[in-house]
């Protein structure tokens, strides 16, 4: 491998002595992110599938719309009972290990699932959709890997460009809920469970392709580069050093809010759409096609989002977050019957979600040190999935009581706290 005087090789100390020196990263960069954005096709098509009708199985298993909410709360409850143990993980052994783990945990959960469903059994069901919900962590947290090596103004669009590829399968899995779901006829297994067989099978699959080829490790790789620079110790890489970082820097706080908020909002009104399109007549196709479309919004346009935040700066596009949701709200809310206007809604809301994540995420990575990164990512996938699991399971009461509309109301109140931060920093610049 080629040296250069002015840029040290660095040996990866879990990797077979390899050196990587500043002329070779551009072409790891390049290579990590394309095992990645593959990660990402195949983990949206997993996650997609199942999660396109899972307040539906819920109700039908439980025998009550009430509960059916306990659904998205159970598929976020997964990663965020996982998300620390992940950033632990992640912080000593890299992020290959912690992906591969959360992938496989997806897969048992999905099984764990068709078992609930076959035999009827709510708890077991439940059970089951929190380890599906680890799948998700594994899409989550590979946006950071894609900010390990990213150059700082170049970070948010490295982010973006994986978030982006979860377009692919999350579009399809809606659609192939269907199909999979006629797979299983014969069996014994509902058809609204058949999805959540093809997912566990993808979910292996992305496992595989992380622990064959994600080498060298990219956290791994940014913090021997960081470490032969500024001398960074370990002790720094710790939960709390993560936790002590997030309470010394307002601009970490803010994109922590912000990444939370933004998902919150966007679990709550969609988790609850498939149930509010049933009561005006939707079947399973429909409700796969509104869906898909809100999942576009979600990742076809992250691109964008990262290079508006690049350009721009994190906060005007934390802004943007704040109106996109807030529009979707009052679209989708006052949809009533109208089938198209609630699609219009959703695919809002999957446009606000995008930019609240992808700046979110590019500020909370930007603000805080390289050593900390690791602890304090898995500290906002915690508090983001744990928003949104207290979040979910309050949608299914609202709309069993209040409906639909109130519920698109009360999530568009949840953005109050990321609007007034984004002000208070935006004065602060000025």
């Amino acid at each position: 491998m080629t040296n250069t005087p002015d840029a040290p090789d660095v040996t990866l100390p879990d990797e077979i002595s390899t050196p990587v020196s500043a002329a070779e990263l551009p072409a790891l960069r390049r290579r990590i992110q394309a095992v990645l954005i593959a990660t990402q096709i195949l983990g949206g098509l997993g996650i997609a599938i199942g999660v396109a009708l899972a307040a539906v199985l819920a109700k039908d298993v439980s025998g009550t719309e009430a509960l059916s909410g306990l659904a998205s709360t159970a598929t976020v409850a997964g990663p965020a009972l996982l998300a620390m143990p992940l950033a632990a993980l992640m912080a000593s052994r890299g992020r290959r290990a912690g992906l591969v783990l959360a992938y496989l945990l997806g897969a048992v959960g999905a099984v764990v699932v068709v078992l609930g469903a076959a035999v009827e059994s709510f708890p077991l069901l439940l059970v089951g959709l929190v380890g599906f919900g680890a799948g998700s962590s594994a899409n989550l947290a590979a946006r950071f890997a894609a900010a390990d090596l990213a150059e700082p103004d170049r970070r948010a669009r490295a982010i973006s460009t994986v978030v982006w590829a979860t377009t692919i399968g999350a579009v399809l899995g809606p659609n192939i809920a269907a199909p999979a779901g006629e797979s299983v006829s014969g069996l014994g297994i509902p058809a609204t469970a058949g999805p959540f067989v093809w997912a566990a099978g993808v979910f292996v699959v992305s496992a595989a392709v992380v622990a064959l080829l994600l080498r060298p490790d990219p956290l791994l790789t940014a913090r021997a580069l960081a470490d032969s620079g500024a001398g960074e110790r370990p002790e720094g890489r710790s939960l709390r050093a993560g936790m002590r970082a997030v309470r010394e820097s307002p601009k970490a706080r803010l994109a922590l809010v912000t990444v939370a908020a933004s998902h919150t909002a966007m679990v709550s009104i969609m988790s609850m759409t498939p149930v509010a399109l049933t009561h005006h007549g939707a079947g399973i196709q429909l409700i796969g096609l509104v869906i898909s479309g809100h999942i576009a919004g979600m990742y076809a346009f992250s691109p964008l989002m990262g290079w508006l935040s690049d350009r721009l700066g994190r906060t005007a596009v934390i802004g943007l977050a704040v109106g996109l949701i807030s529009v979707a709200a009052l679209i989708a809310g006052t949809a009533g019957p109208s089938h198209g206007q609630t699609a219009l809604g959703l695919f809002v809301l999957g446009l606000g979600w995008s930019a609240g994540l992808v700046s979110g995420s590019a500020l909370l990575t930007d603000s805080v040190p390289q050593a900390a990164r690791a602890a304090v990512q898995g500290l906002s996938d915690f508090v983001m999935n744990t928003a949104a699991g207290v979040g979910g399971l309050a949608a299914g009461l609202i709309v069993s009581q209040a409906g639909y509309g109130p519920l698109n109301a009360i999530a568009a109140c949840l953005l109050l706290p990321m609007a007034a931060l984004a002000v208070r920093g935006a004065l602060r610049k000025a």
